[in-house]
């Protein structure tokens, strides 16, 4: 590369970010030359006169799509994580200058043919098998992207995929204004009856912060969930389920303000636009072109069987929920905002345990310190936090893995701790992809991000079993994407995985947070250093399945939501998106929500997430990640050979080959939903 590309303030090759360099006013410039340079260059590259081969072409490629991944990557984090009205136009401002890039490429009819003329040339029975699944996956993308499109249609597709990157970002930042536009402040003790010390802890500091009396509540989780939980007045619980449903939407105490509606009715036009674009008849069909499903029915059948298995259970959950409603609280009908109240006393009811009653033992340096000695015990690496490494927060830090042989394997950053102008939720994100170049290897690098409640006073942060779980969850997608052994960042850790198997190695790492052994590592009284004690884990057991067929339907009613709203889009119709929930929700859906509930429209993950007609992604992975981890039980939860035939069966090999041909080398045959639904409760 030129050297005077080292100016170039997004980028520094030889280290990590500078996030304290990423100034909103350089981002336009600094991608507008980067992007310059990359047509440069692949105009440089398709002037050969001599026959096209991996190193004079696709690993040119490989490097240049590496190099802008570098470069943006930290600015998208900022954009998730410290999030400012400068830097949100800045990225704004950029997503259709990317978008045009990424869609020119797809539509290069002369790279495309380059790309070809590889893989029907004598090079490429000798190209390794990732470097072959990088071509294949080239000319099956080319297709996907409109590269056999007449000119006007290309023009058409080009502007509909901008189009399409900026009501996505436009949808995320009406949902993050939304949700941080609404607090509730109390200064009535009496209204707090109910709550645990921890959530009063936060609200009240949360009111400091603000220079207020008495506490302020949030719509973060770490503040809505326990008052949906455990706070006995009614009236709050309705008001904050109210405005936790309603957000972006033309309900409740923002109606109209931030309003999603027509996004989403302009997303779906263009996906569904997008899709006959290329051929197909909706845009289900085109988002399974890179899944393992096999067809729009194979995903149907099994979503509604699953409902088939388990609606019956949640049905009966629910039921139970109610009378002990009724018996307990007097309550004549029970609506949403008891749900999770009243099945939180039932469960302290029957098994004499609250999740509360487990985060004395999950402090978050303790759980950290278990989860990477779960790690090393499984996969023989070590974890070590790194100082000197710039941050973009007090709270983040950074930690390197090191392998067995000393040699390092990967890094992350990790930002625990909910808090202002960061995105809700949880994710693994890549900052750098493994790759080898004449320079050298580089490692891949993530970010991994939670939103648990921050320490409070001069206690550390003390977690609920779920909230342990979605750690262990994130750091499962952050070892497929850094413990990855791929050379080429096309197939390199979670690239080029099927999307409805990446969930896999993060579901699966989920199950240690349920075992004995595992719990011994790590679950210890942050004040006391005692083990959890032997009788709160058997409840923590027994209450396992609690609901589970409630649980269950809740996300297939998400995921056939999903499914259909991308499978029955009509032009002329327009989304019909209520009318199908209303149908999923009496087909699968254990109790029905008030009229002015609009769950859709904080609906992120199918409108900007990325899992548009393919929220069933999560099912499907559950039942692989639960077949893969019986042999564990079979075996051992730490048994060596079974650990390591994972790392390299599914870990190291990322996306270089077929997903279900990786499933089948660890199990020894297709995967089976028997493990699932005995893990779920569903069957013995």
């Amino acid at each position: 590369m030129p050297a005077g590309n080292q100016a170039n303030p997004l980028l520094d090759l030889a280290g990590l970010p500078c996030f304290s360099q990423i100034r909103p006013e350089h981002v336009v410039p600094a991608v507008d030359a980067l992007l310059t340079e990359a047509r440069e260059t692949v105009e440089r590259l398709l002037e050969q006169t001599v026959p096209y081969t991996w190193d004079s072409l696709v690993q040119p490629l490989e490097e240049l799509g590496q190099r802008l991944g570098r470069a943006w990557s930290p600015v998208g984090h900022l954009h998730s994580v410290a999030d400012s009205e400068p830097l949100r136009e800045a990225y704004n401002a950029c997503l259709p200058k990317l978008t045009s890039w990424h869609t020119e490429l797809g539509h290069n009819e002369r790279l495309r043919r380059a790309y070809r003329a590889i893989a029907d040339g004598p090079e490429y029975p000798r190209l390794n098998g990732a470097q072959r699944k990088v071509v294949d996956n080239a000319l099956r993308d080319f297709h996907l992207a409109g590269v056999d499109l007449p000119p006007d249609k290309k023009a058409r597709f080009k502007a509909v995929s901008e189009e399409l990157s900026l009501l996505a970002s436009r949808f995320q930042q009406h949902l993050l204004d939304a949700t941080h536009a609404w607090t509730k402040h109390i200064t009535d003790p009496a209204t707090l009856d109910g709550l645990p010390e921890s959530a009063r802890a936060l609200a009240w500091q949360a009111a400091e912060r603000e220079a207020l009396e008495g506490w302020v509540f949030t719509l973060e989780l770490p503040s809505y969930t326990p008052v949906m939980s455990y706070a006995a007045d009614r009236e709050l619980r309705r008001e904050m389920y109210e405005a936790y449903v309603t957000r972006a939407s033309d309900q409740g105490p923002h109606a109209g303000r931030w309003d999603n509606s027509q996004l989403m009715e302009d997303i779906l036009r263009l996906r569904h636009e997008m899709a006959g674009l290329l051929g197909f008849a909706n845009y289900a069909e085109y988002s399974l072109a890179r899944k393992m499903a096999r067809g729009t029915d194979e995903v149907l059948q099994f979503l509604r069987d699953l409902a088939r298995r388990s609606k019956p259970m949640a049905q009966k959950e629910l039921a139970e929920v109610a009378r002990f409603a009724r018996e307990q609280g007097g309550l004549d009908h029970l609506e949403p905002w008891d749900v999770a109240y009243y099945s939180e006393r039932l469960r302290q009811h029957r098994y004499d345990f609250s999740q509360e009653d487990l985060r004395p033992y999950f402090a978050v340096p303790n759980v950290l310190e278990g989860l990477f000695q779960v790690a090393s015990r499984l996969y023989g690496v070590q974890i070590r936090e790194r100082s000197g490494v710039e941050l973009w927060h007090p709270q983040a830090s950074f930690y390197e893995i090191v392998g067995e042989d000393g040699e390092s394997r990967g890094q992350f950053y990790l930002d625990l701790y909910a808090r202002p102008h960061k995105r809700g939720g949880a994710w693994m994100d890549e900052c750098v992809v493994r790759m080898r170049t004449a320079r050298g290897l580089e490692l891949p690098v993530a970010y991994l991000t939670c939103n648990f409640t921050p320490p409070v006073g001069d206690d550390p942060s003390l977690l609920i079993h779920q909230e342990v779980t979605t750690l262990f969850h994130e750091f499962g997608h952050g070892l497929h994407h850094m413990l990855t052994r791929v050379d080429y960042p096309s197939v390199s850790g979670t690239n080029g995985v099927a999307w409805d198997a990446v969930e896999l190695p993060s579901q699966f790492l989920e199950n240690w947070c349920w075992e004995r052994e595992a719990l011994d590592l790590f679950a210890r009284h942050y004040r006391t250093g005692t083990a959890l004690p032997d009788e709160l884990y058997r409840k923590m057991r027994s209450a396992r399945n609690l609901q589970s067929g409630m649980q269950m339907v809740r996300q297939l009613e998400f995921a056939l939501f999903d499914f259909r709203l991308h499978l029955e889009y009509e032009p002329g119709a327009g989304s019909r998106l209520q009318q199908i929930l209303d149908e999923v929700r009496e087909e699968v859906a254990a109790i029905r929500p008030p009229a002015f509930n609009r769950f859709a429209h904080g609906f992120s993950h199918i409108f900007a997430g990325g899992y548009a007609a393919g929220y069933y992604s999560y099912k499907w992975a559950e039942v692989l990640s639960s077949d893969a981890f019986a042999v564990f039980e079979e075996n051992g939860v730490f048994h060596r050979e079974s650990s390591m035939h994972f790392l390299q069966t599914f870990l190291e090999r990322g996306g270089s080959e077929d997903a279900m041909d990786l499933f089948v080398a660890f199990r020894g045959r297709e995967p089976r939903i028997d493990a699932l639904l005995r893990h779920s409760g569903i069957a013995a």
